[in-house]
């Protein structure tokens, strides 16, 4: 094999700490042998393993290999032979990766600056990969057929990334889940604006509270718009972009940060302009680019993608396109589409094989469309903004609206997950109020104020109640209910839940005072609790037993979870 001329930079992580080889191989002879419940067969395997591993550490040593842990990152540097005016539209790198297994993923590789062009992988099983490269450009010899390897040990690192492994859909077509198949509740906050915006300390301030409120998601833009530094990702658009390296490597940063505390990225390569005032419409090929490149340098990291087509049968046409020469045939996190003209575009959307996850206000969305989708992929509800103005209003919108909004959303789909939005957090608005004026965080600005309003840490809770059970089990059930009194905004609204076994219930009571079951869903030996929306907790649940129904007063008029669990 030729010498390509790895660098120790090449497994070196953005904050600098190394992983030596004999690390990860010492931790798998240590587990090969410890374990008292092998068999003969399992112990002879886990020990060709090691004897495998130990060959590759000599090899290591030998040839300087890069070495990465599982689920971690691996970048290699290119240096390209050809100095281009516009590397963007002058030349394309792919890169196919062959997993020790013979398997092999396609990514695209991404310029970094100057000559320097850069590809980023995460593997997924250990023993010896294996990349070669293939440039638009021919004759490029720093970019064309470069060939190399390194070696993958198993995971390090105290991130939910680094212990679980990256995002994905599960097989059952319903929830997400991390690649070591623990369930992930998908719980965003709309940050549009907020991580270009913000500085470290700020991000990380962010990150620390959001984490702690059980979001697990911050969905934000690459473009349109401006920076902490006052630059953008783009420069000689429309027609014909460049991109600004430093503008990507400031990201780079912010996308750690956001992942050591546990936030995945939901990416948002280009807002369209009917949904962010800033926007500039590129033209198509001109999007696919900067989705392209966006996807090449963030595809080893927790991310998502996140497409928001915008309201004209216009776009959904052209991110059908996009998104089709994008993920269709390389390998790529989850794709989600966020859709607020709700029905038909969505339709559209499930039918596109590259779309993983659909995001939409349900409760807008008919019956018989709801019902179709959620059999093929997970369903985000989105809620209003909370404090924004009501559509054609000067009603703001309220933590009841935001919490009717989520429960009732998603609880009639299999639950995957809820979007969150706060309209001073999306727009990272820094403006710190005078003192005088201030009621309470003074000194403040007031995004981080905003970070505490009622409705957020309210589905906070929902998050939390529905981590502590078997969500990913639930399914709409109104047959566990007597009767369905009616829903719509005005009146009494009801979203009941439960497993197929009825071993676990959940019912959103929005504002009734006697919720009636059928006495024939109740689980066995029930333990039967209200659980507190508004404030979180939980509270004893007194049952009448009526002519073959379970009658539960809630504890006061206002919206209450009825949680009933199978005893032991």
């Amino acid at each position: 094999m030729e010498d390509i001329g790895f660098k120790r930079g090449v497994h070196q992580r953005r904050n600098g700490s190394f992983t030596e080889p004999t690390a990860g191989l010492v931790g798998s002879r240590r587990n090969a042998t410890a374990c008292p419940g092998l068999t003969w067969l399992s112990l002879a395997l886990c020990l060709a393993a090691v004897s495998t591993a130990v060959k590759c550490l000599s090899a290591t040593q030998s040839t300087k290999m890069p070495v990465v842990p599982k689920w971690g990152r691996f970048e290699y540097a290119f240096t390209s032979s050809t100095n281009y005016e516009n590397p963007l539209q002058q030349a394309t790198l792919r890169i196919v990766f062959t997993s020790p297994l013979g398997e092999t993923a396609q990514v695209f590789g991404f310029w970094d600056g100057s000559r320097t062009w850069r590809v980023r992988f995460s593997p997924d099983q250990p023993g010896t990969w294996s990349f070669k490269s293939t440039c638009s450009d021919a004759a490029n010899s720093g970019l064309n057929n470069q060939r190399g390897e390194f070696l993958c040990t198993s995971t390090i690192g105290q991130s939910r990334f680094h212990r679980h492994g990256p995002v994905k859909v599960a097989q059952d077509r319903h929830h997400l889940e991390h690649a070591d198949r623990s369930p992930f509740f998908w719980l965003s906050d709309e940050v549009s604006k907020g991580v270009r915006m913000a500085d470290a300390k700020s991000l990380g301030t962010y990150a620390v509270i959001r984490s702690s409120q059980n979001f697990t998601v911050a969905q934000w833009a690459v473009a349109p718009g401006g920076d902490a530094a006052n630059e953008s990702a783009l420069a000689g658009f429309p027609e014909r972009i460049s991109v600004n390296p430093d503008f990507f490597k400031r990201l780079d940063a912010k996308i750690d940060i956001l992942s050591t505390a546990g936030i995945l990225s939901a990416i948002t390569p280009l807002a369209e302009p009917d949904s962010s005032p800033e926007a500039v419409a590129l033209p198509d090929d001109q999007a696919m680019l900067l989705t392209r490149y966006v996807v090449a340098r963030w595809g080893a990291d927790p991310v998502a993608w996140v497409l928001a087509p915008g309201m004209s049968s216009k776009q959904t046409e052209r991110w059908k396109k996009i998104g089709s020469e994008v993920f269709s045939t390389n390998r790529h996190a989850p794709v989600i589409v966020y859709s607020r003209q709700v029905d038909e575009t969505l339709v559209e959307f499930a039918e596109q094989g590259w779309v993983d996850v659909l995001g939409a206000p349900t409760r807008e969305v008919k019956p018989e469309v709801l019902s179709k989708i959620a059999q093929t992929h997970p369903i985000v509800a989105l809620t209003p903004h909370e404090n924004a103005f009501q559509p054609k209003t000067r009603t703001r919108v309220t933590a009841q609206d935001v919490r009717g909004s989520a429960y009732c959303g998603v609880l009639p789909t299999p639950p995957a997950g809820v979007s969150y939005a706060g309209s001073a957090v999306e727009n990272w608005d820094t403006t710190v109020e005078p003192k005088q004026e201030d009621i309470w965080g003074a000194g403040l600005p007031v995004w981080h104020k905003a970070l505490f309003m009622p409705g957020a840490k309210q589905v906070g809770y929902l998050a939390g109640l529905l981590n502590s059970v078997d969500f990913w089990r639930l399914r709409p059930d109104a047959g566990i209910l007597v009767s369905q009194p009616g829903t719509g905004s005005g009146g009494p609204e009801i979203c009941p839940a439960a497993t197929e076994t009825k071993d676990l219930s959940l019912v959103y009571v929005a504002n009734e005072r006697m919720l009636e079951l059928s006495l024939d869903a109740m689980p066995h030996s029930p333990a039967v609790t209200w659980f507190n929306p508004r404030q979180g907790g939980n509270s004893p649940a007194v049952a009448v037993v009526v002519q073959g129904k379970c009658q539960f007063p809630t504890p006061d008029p206002e919206d209450w979870v009825l949680v009933l669990k199978a005893g032991k």
